[in-house]
């Protein structure tokens, strides 16, 4: 019997077929963590293998294999699946089990939008305070010297998303701090891919130097417009490392041929 799902132009072997691929202590019991923590665990763990293109779009998978992996139980398995469908990761099929859902960009790029709003109306009102806004947790880490910089992807990942969340919190704003970091829980997922080039570490570094300095000398307009174009070219990098990545995922496992 053949267990691949044939998509428009791929087949996909099934997600227990690419679990094979990773030794599992069959003797490990299934776990006592508390229900809650497992199942974000759980969640997390999914939401990964997308994310990383273990799991492409149109892969199909049981929660028995998701709980054999991670032992578990069902329950906690259904609570982590069900989050992802809210989501639009995933979606279910009385007949066939769980399918991961295409990448949806439109989504990711509302958020984006979403996010430059925010922080354009940040920058603004750090350039209007009579009393200058507090940033100098921020300048330590980026107004450095070439030398000083640091090169480890997920590091500079974490604190590109500490930058984005201190502007908006020098403004006082603690509900737009909050409406900004659930989008850039949302994001973040994605976000990171953009740190796996060593040129566009770099780039943070420079342009947040630039946006740092021109908040400091007020200039409102020049700080806004580094901005919007810094988010901007991160949006149309992941866009363009995601596409990539999804390819060579899926060229992994060309249509069979007919």
């Amino acid at each position: 019997m053949n267990n691949t799902y044939v998509g428009r132009r791929y087949a996909f072997p099934t997600y227990g077929e690419k679990m094979k691929l990773i030794k599992t202590d069959k003797t490990k019991k299934k776990t006592d963590e508390p229900r809650t923590n497992l199942t974000e665990r759980i969640y997390q763990i999914i939401k990964d293998d997308i994310f990383s293109f273990r799991l492409v779009p149109g892969d199909r998978f049981s929660e028995n294999e998701i709980a054999e992996r991670v032992a578990a139980s069902r329950t906690p398995v259904r609570e982590a699946l069900a989050r992802l469908q809210r989501e639009g990761y995933v979606d279910v099929s009385f007949r066939s089990g769980w399918k991961v859902n295409p990448f949806d960009f439109k989504k990711f790029e509302q958020l984006y939008d979403v996010r430059i709003i925010l922080e354009l109306a940040a920058i603004k009102k750090l350039c209007e305070m009579e009393t200058a806004p507090d940033l100098e947790d921020v300048k330590r880490i980026w107004l450095v010297k070439p030398e000083d910089r640091l090169k480890d992807g997920p590091t500079v990942c974490g604190l590109d998303e500490r930058f984005h969340e201190q502007l908006i919190e020098a403004t006082g704003n603690m509900e737009m701090a909050r409406i900004h970091h659930e989008i850039t829980e949302r994001l973040r997922i994605i976000r990171r891919i953009d740190f796996t080039q060593r040129n566009r570490i770099e780039a943070t570094y420079d342009e947040h130097a630039k946006i740092l300095r021109t908040i400091i000398e007020r200039r409102a307009e020049d700080a806004k417009s580094y901005l919007k174009t810094h988010i901007e070219a991160s949006k149309a990098e992941v866009r363009k490392i995601t596409l990539h990545m999804l390819y060579e995922a899926q060229q992994q496992h060309p249509a069979d041929s007919e």
